[in-house]
């Protein structure tokens, strides 16, 4: 585990780029020999689109790196958070719990804030009008976005008090996951429905994904099923029912052109059908 701990905590830029587009190029072709849906869309078109986001997505992280390493230096050096306040433990265990920690506060809370606040969630809209989510939509994300959800990542390391080494871990898996719970992969149910009791997975995140409320508001969490668990926020739907993208965004001139999506949360806002954030 040590030396786990020690790859993470010095991990190259070239590793952590590989990791993106190794998980990218990995679903993408399970997903061509096993997907769980066959609609017919402009595949090049569409993941022109995403892969426009994730660029702008892996820029807004690298530019602000320097802000992570300092605040896990800091945390660290100074022992503040939860993870340097509790007594001592094994380092398997210490990880386990930080796992967890970060993932409540950096991909959870944060992404069921965006649910509850307007202004968050006008930026995340562009996430959610992808009609066609693949691994490709796992970072379809306004620049917008991605900064504030920097931001609660940056709260998740004072919170939790991680080391840098937990925080490039943490990281890794979660674009990990993110890029498997939102791949169009046709995954065994029974093995869906046994791992979906402790980790995110397709089965489970695809209701998210459904075109209207209540399921659009429901499992927000990203590498764990838990948090949704305990806080009341799981749902299950059959997959074969769902319809992808947001009900007050249908026209593809508006979820299908780059420049529409970057202007999308500074338009007039659309309250969806059953209400949210209506005067």
């Amino acid at each position: 585990m040590e030396s786990i701990a020690n790859y993470f905590a010095n991990i190259p830029s070239s590793h952590r780029s590989a990791i993106l587009l190794g998980g990218l190029t990995f679903f993408l072709l399970l997903e061509s020999s096993l997907p769980y849906y066959r609609t017919k869309y402009k595949k090049a078109a569409h993941l022109g689109i995403n892969l426009f986001f994730t660029f702008t997505t892996v820029l807004v992280n690298f530019m602000m790196a320097f802000i992570l390493l300092r605040t896990a230096d800091w945390v660290a050096t100074e022992k503040i958070g939860l993870l340097q306040w509790m007594p001592a433990m094994p380092l398997w265990l210490f990880f386990i719990i930080g796992l967890l920690l970060m993932d409540l506060v950096g991909a959870y809370f944060i992404h069921w804030l965006e649910h509850r606040v307007k202004w968050m969630w006008r930026f995340h809209l562009v996430h959610h009008t992808d009609p066609n989510v693949d691994t490709t939509t796992a970072n379809r994300h306004h620049p917008g976005e991605s900064i504030f959800r920097f931001v609660f990542t940056t709260l998740g390391i004072i919170i939790c008090g991680a080391p840098i080494g937990l925080v490039f871990m943490y990281q890794s898996l979660s674009l990990v996951f993110t890029q498997f719970n939102h791949a169009n992969i046709l995954f065994p149910k029974w093995l869906d429905d046994a791992l979906s009791w402790f980790f995110v997975t397709p089965g489970v995140h695809r209701v998210h994904h459904h075109y209207v409320l209540p399921y659009t508001d429901t499992n927000f969490g990203n590498i764990f099923s838990i948090w949704d668990r305990l806080f009341g926020t799981f749902a299950k739907m059959d997959n074969n029912k769902l319809v992808f993208g947001i009900d007050t965004h249908p026209d593809p001139k508006e979820h299908s052109n780059i420049l529409e999506l970057l202007k999308l949360p500074f338009l007039k806002y659309r309250a969806p059908s059953g209400g949210k954030f209506e005067p």
